[in-house]
């Protein structure tokens, strides 16, 4: 492609965030049970709202946020209670939340590390997260909730993800749960409930959402990423496993031309080619790269998962993703008994945690995960 040929591109549009995100598709009961909360005047002061990652959550945290701070959203001309939380987005408090500019709305999650030292090094710069959500995050809960409401209302806190909170942080939010102030929302997002605080869990009222059905996935698609063709979001709903916010990222990382260039390098296991895999490592390996890097090795543990489930005896969900990938998968499943490939698995997923967690040369990963495929497939 030349560089004519690039200036005629259009720019994809880069997902929303869910403050910013006007719409959420597929948790109609989840909607409706926050609905029935608020009309019954009996509004409890936490919320655990629960799922895997990227099915909405946050999204469903930020509407209810705004239709708290919106006063309760517009009621129709005969003054019944709203059925839905949307509040329009060109109103000033959509804006204001959007924005991060709501005096009444605290979004509470992991901090900006300050990297100065490198900096005065002329080294390259990009904002990166901490690991953890400290002791100071969570107490700057309890100082903003004891705060009169600039506006007259509910003082809101969103926190996103309660996951990543440490153990001080995790006990000092359950000090503001045990005795909350009038007029306080704590809206909790988690990834895993069931591995926070039992005290906090029994504190708040539970609202669990469900991954999203294939049709939702490619909705999201199809209003958030239009340049996608259809038969592109549809192979995308099927890889992300009921995540949206996984389909977005696979699409933004290349996500599908990653899986057909990962399949055609393990077609003829255990003959490998390796300077195809170094070439690849390579290119993921590279700064920029970094979101292509992890959609990689969520499609290694995807099909290896696949493998498993053919070996086991159950048939690969949401069908081929390339002709004859089907029997390519039952053809090494059938090479050896499940406890090798279950050990495969284990093998690989633990040498992308390692990884992740410890700065390991990530070309050395990638090539190792493909080698650690090659010996495994060997009869």
């Amino acid at each position: 492609m030349t560089d004519e040929d690039r200036s005629d591109e259009k720019p994809v549009p880069a997902p929303l965030a869910p403050r910013a995100n006007p719409e959420l598709i597929g948790h109609e009961a989840a909607e409706a049970a926050l609905l029935q909360a608020w009309a019954g005047g009996r509004m409890p002061h936490g919320w655990l709202i629960g799922g895997p990652r990227g099915i909405g959550k946050a999204t469903l945290a930020f509407r209810f946020a705004r239709f708290v701070l919106a006063g309760g959203g517009p009621k129709d001309m005969f003054g019944a209670p709203p059925t839905s939380l949307a509040i329009d987005p060109g109103s000033p408090v959509f804006h204001r939340v959007a924005s991060g500019g709501h005096a009444d709305l605290l979004t509470v999650e992991r901090g900006v590390m300050d990297d100065r030292a490198g900096r005065r090094r002329g080294e390259e710069w990009a904002q990166k997260r901490r690991a953890e959500i400290l002791v100071d995050d969570a107490r700057a809960i309890a100082q903003f909730l004891h705060l009169t409401p600039s506006e007259g209302g509910w003082r809101v806190v969103v926190i996103d993800s309660a996951d990543e909170m440490n153990q001080n942080a995790a006990n000092a939010i359950l000090k503001i749960l045990e005795e909350p102030p009038r007029q306080a929302l704590i809206l909790i997002v988690s990834h895993a409930p069931g591995r926070l605080l039992p005290t906090i869990r029994s504190r708040c009222r539970r609202l669990e959402l469900r991954p999203l059905a294939e049709r939702h996935i490619v909705e999201i698609l199809a209003r958030q990423r239009p340049d996608l063709a259809p038969a592109e979001a549809q192979a995308l709903a099927r890889l992300a496993e009921g995540s949206a916010g996984r389909s977005l990222a696979l699409a933004e990382a290349g996500g599908l031309g990653l899986y057909t260039e990962f399949l055609r390098l393990v077609a003829d296991l255990p003959r490998l080619d390796i300077p195809a895999v170094h070439a690849l490592s390579d290119r993921l390996t590279r700064p920029a790269a970094e979101a292509s890097y992890v959609a990689l090795t969520e499609l290694v543990t995807w099909w290896l998962r696949r493998l498993i489930g053919i070996a086991g005896g159950a048939a690969p969900p949401g069908g081929e993703f390339a002709p004859g990938e089907t029997a390519q998968l039952a053809a090494l499943a059938a090479r050896h008994g499940l406890d090798r490939w279950l050990e495969l698995w284990e093998k690989i997923t633990r040498l992308f945690a390692r990884a992740d967690g410890s700065g390991l040369d990530r070309k050395q990963v990638l090539i190792g995960a493909f080698l650690a495929l090659q010996s495994a497939a060997r009869p």
